[in-house]
């Protein structure tokens, strides 16, 4: 069984790798919207998959090095697209979930990226 919890952040970032003339080039901000994926057996006596408080405690320390930040600042971050930025999180999400399965990041209502290590 699957189980999600989604999570917003604010961030600024700029893409410095881009042509000189491209929008991402310049600093600018998003709410990113970030979807974490639990897969894994559905626990008879509890009757769920994982508590989501724990999914949230593992995030909360992650969100605390993101939200607010300018991305390239944020060390392994230096290029923050949304793929870097999706590998990243995963990268240190994964040791305290041990079930993610895949993570889904938007950068806006219509972009994003789905990660699955």
């Amino acid at each position: 069984m699957t189980i999600f919890k989604e999570f917003t952040f604010d961030s600024a970032h700029y893409l410095p790798h881009v042509p000189e003339d491209h929008k991402c080039r310049r600093m600018h901000g998003h709410t990113y919207r970030l979807r974490l994926y639990i897969t894994g057996a559905l626990d008879p006596r509890l009757g769920w998959v994982m508590d989501f408080a724990d999914i949230k405690a593992a995030w909360k320390t992650i969100e605390a090095q993101l939200d607010h930040r300018c991305l390239n600042e944020v060390e392994g971050l230096s290029n923050p697209t949304a793929e870097h930025i999706a590998a990243w999180i995963w990268q240190r999400l994964k040791p305290e979930l041990p079930l993610l399965q895949k993570i889904e990041l938007w950068e806006s209502p219509s972009a994003g990226v789905v990660y699955e290590g």
